[in-house]
């Protein structure tokens, strides 16, 4: 009898650890689900771009002789820059619409505004000008003097 109680008491116990380790087991695989969830949280989304601010052209084939744009409110103002920044004239002075969905490539056409390119003398004459932004760079086609380049920006910090 002595030995049947004892045998009882083994299986009870043996039992009681077995039933905590499945419990153990199934509250670390819930563990497991929760991590794996925060991790897919922490991937960033991806955020609307602010275009504002100073641009430089990353282009150029000249450190002294370069174009730069300054995106403001509803405008973008394009200039040719040289003399490592000493001169500056406008190319181009238009309309500027802010992008609202973080989707790229982002493009907008922008209306060249004549009250302040039609006494510019290298300021473009164009009507409109294609813009797009991707990947962190600002880019349109320039053209002077018979020669068309595409133009490529990045903003300045």
């Amino acid at each position: 009898m002595k030995k049947l109680a004892i045998i009882t008491f083994c299986v009870a116990l043996l039992i009681t650890l077995f039933t905590g380790c499945s419990s153990t087991s199934t509250s670390s695989g819930k563990g497991d689900d929760t991590s794996a969830k925060s991790t897919e949280s922490k991937i960033p989304e991806k955020q609307i771009p602010d275009l504002t601010g100073e641009w430089k052209q990353s282009n150029s084939k000249s450190d002294d002789d370069y174009q730069a744009a300054t995106i403001s409110g509803d405008t973008i103002e394009i200039y040719w820059v040289s003399d490592n920044g000493d001169t500056k004239s406008l190319y181009w002075a238009g309309s500027f619409v802010a992008p609202t969905t973080a989707n790229e490539p982002y493009i907008w056409t922008s209306k060249n505004d004549r009250s302040k390119t039609k006494s510019a003398m290298l300021a473009s004459s164009d009507d409109t000008k294609i813009m797009t932004y991707q990947n962190g760079v600002l880019s349109y086609e320039a053209s002077a003097m018979g020669t068309t380049t595409k133009v490529k920006l990045e903003k300045q910090k």
